[in-house]
């Protein structure tokens, strides 16, 4: 499968591309500056592309089967720029897929997205945009998994994770772990068309997302 990554650059992208090296999978990195794509090809990126979430992404994702958008302002960044890449840029990635006859979507976004409104007052912006991204995927018609990770760490990653519609207990989970259920719900029909809140636990990743 040729899947476009969108925040290939990031650091759970990073994690994504090296998971994605060993995976029968072609992984085409998005960048928005050129020097970056020697990088991202030693760690597993199969070609890099220039382009922008904020600008048209159509011809850099000609020919892909899938995307992958983990790309993120971050929730310490201001409003505008979450809503311009959290929000807009996602959605604008989804409407160029379903456009250009991309079926599948994988959506990175953050656990009680759903419930933005009762979201800390400085996360605030940075979940809305992310619960709205959400729920134009969700109404898009493509074949999708989002996936809501709890709060990210740089540990190593264990392969295991406790994961559900709705987790009512937050928790941590390192970076690498997501990239791997990224690419375990990228190869299981089982998550199709869900959405999983992620945090560490003691049940394998393939064995987690099989069981919903």
């Amino acid at each position: 499968m040729h899947v476009f990554i969108a925040g290939a650059n990031g650091q759970i992208g990073q994690h994504l591309l090296q998971e994605m090296a060993d995976s029968d999978h072609e992984a085409r990195a998005l960048v928005r500056h050129q020097d970056q794509g020697p990088e991202l090809q030693q760690l597993g990126a199969t070609e890099t592309v220039l382009g922008d979430l904020e600008q048209d992404c159509s011809e850099a994702m000609r020919g892909c089967d899938a995307v992958i958008f983990t790309a993120g302002s971050g929730p310490h960044t201001g409003p505008d720029k979450t809503v311009d890449v959290d929000q807009n840029g996602a959605i604008r990635l989804v409407d160029t897929a379903k456009a250009m006859g991309i079926k599948r979507f994988i959506m990175v976004s953050s656990m009680r997205a759903e419930e933005a409104e009762k979201g800390p007052e400085k996360l605030r912006h940075y979940l809305w945009a992310k619960h709205n991204a959400d729920e134009h995927l969700k109404n898009s018609g493509l074949d999708y998994t989002i996936v809501r990770p709890g709060q990210l760490t740089n540990d190593e990653g264990t392969g295991k994770v406790t994961m559900s519609a709705r987790l009512e207990q937050f928790g941590k989970i390192p970076r690498q772990d997501v990239a791997r259920v990224l690419l375990a719900a990228l190869e299981s029909e089982a998550a199709s068309n869900r959405v999983f809140d992620v945090v560490s636990g003691d049940t394998p990743i393939s064995e987690a997302i099989s069981s919903g």
